[in-house]
Parts: structure tokens; sequence; C-alpha cells
């Protein structure tokens, strides 16, 4: 039986693969799955596959990994445009629409990805999902300031009814409770997380609910912003894009 690691290094290695050509712009997403694709690039920039790469992190703990790998990193104040962005998710429905941020680099993740003319998303088959909402939590990064006003805001908004709204505490990269202090995110800011058991009915109008509101910096809820998903499995390696099923290789 091909554990769940093989699977997200068979995500995390094909991206790659099939996506990054020498001269591009890459932006690198953060999780356990995307630590896959960073190693990935290392690696075929070391044997001199790939030449002339630039990426940009989105977590220290990325650029951390990409340094250790000799990947040459840059930012969006110097590169605002990039050619692909790969990055896992927590969860991806069947209109694709994501969740992300369980790690807690939603806010960056979303600016690379969203300047990124392709974004990858890389995931084993335990992340599919009917609907968004019971399968996990959705991250909500919000400012420190009255942060106890800003999230009975959030759950008294008509599109978050039924959701039960926690705040982050511990460590920032999990929505589990592993200390007494309140997570804090590279960003300085709080995460509460938003626990539903029922699926949300309209996530795009949730997603623009929730960033309308002040206080809010930004939500996990990615919507239109995916060019592919690469999703490993049992049976192989299934590449779906929006309008299409979805063609299956065996690994």
């Amino acid at each position: 039986m091909v554990s769940q690691d093989e699977l997200k290094k068979q995500t995390g290695y094909r991206a790659v693969d099939d996506y990054v050509k020498s001269g591009m712009v890459v932006g690198l997403g953060t999780g356990s799955t995307a630590f896959f694709s960073v190693e990935r690039l290392g690696q075929k920039l070391k044997s001199g596959e790939l030449k002339d790469i630039v990426a940009i992190p989105t977590s220290v703990r990325t650029k951390e990994q990409a340094e250790s790998l000799g990947i040459p990193l840059v930012t969006l104040d110097t590169h605002s445009k990039l050619d692909v962005a790969i990055d896992g998710a927590d969860n991806v429905d069947p209109g694709f629409n994501l969740v992300k941020g369980g790690g807690g680099a939603l806010l960056r993740e979303k600016m690379v990805e969203m300047a990124a003319d392709k974004f990858i998303v890389i995931v084993d088959e335990s992340k599919l999902c009917d609907g968004l909402g019971p399968g996990f939590p959705i991250p909500v990064e919000i400012t420190p300031f009255c942060h106890e006003h800003t999230i009975r805001a959030i759950a008294a908004l008509p599109s978050c009814a039924g959701c039960k709204a926690a705040l982050r505490m511990g460590s920032s990269s999990n929505n589990k409770k592993d200390g007494d202090e309140i997570a804090v995110t590279d960003n300085g800011n709080y995460i509460v997380d938003l626990h539903f058991t029922e699926t949300i009915k309209n996530a795009p109008k949730m997603a623009a609910d929730l960033k309308s509101l002040c206080g809010v910096v930004d939500h996990g809820i990615f919507s239109g912003m995916a060019t592919a998903v690469i999703c490993a499995g049992a049976d192989g390696v299934v590449v779906k894009t929006p309008g299409t099923p979805g063609k299956k290789d065996k690994v």
C-alpha cells in the first residue's frame, strides 16, 4: 500500500517535472505536500536540468528549505509576475474551490499564487471533497486589534451561518491547539478557524463577504484560481483541469 507521504511526493515531483521550465519565476507553496515540490526543484537545479530559475517562497519555513537547497529567491517587490506557482490544498471541491491555510501561510500563498500565470494544486486523494466546510475548517487571518470583535462579526455573517469560530492557539502552522498563547502568523496576525458541520452553500459568496469585513486580512477560500489539480491516489496520478474529468497516469 502506498503511503500518504509517497502520494504527496508523487504530486510534488510531477508538478515540477510538468510545469517548470528553465528561465521561469516560480512560486513555492507551504506545507507537507509543497515540501516535495520545493525538494524536486532543488534537485533539478543542482543537476543542471533546470537553469536560470528564481523562486518566491510563501512562508518563512519554505524560504529556509529553499535556501538550504540553493534555490535563488526573490520577492513580489522585484518580480510581480510569476510563470507558475505550485502548492497544496487542505480541501478541493468539484468546482475547484480550495481551502488553504491549515499551515497558517494563507495570506502569502494567496498573494503569490494570484500573481502567477498558472497555479498548480498538488494533493492526495484524501483532500478531495463533495463540498467545502465539514472536511476542513476555513482559516481566516485577522488583525490582532480588537480580534474578539472581528471574530463575532465573522460569525454573524449570514454566509457563515452555522460556523463555530475558534481562535487558533499555539503554533500557527496547524489548526490543533498545541499551546496556550494565541498563534501568530509570519505577518504578525491571528487566525480564526471556522468549523462547519454542513456544506457551505456558496463558497465564493462567503469568500467575498469575509474579504469585505473590516478586521479581516484574508481567508483560506481560493476560488477560481486553480489551473490544474494533480491528485495522487492508490491507482495512480490524475491531472484535473476545470471543465475536464482528468487524465489518469499509472505510477
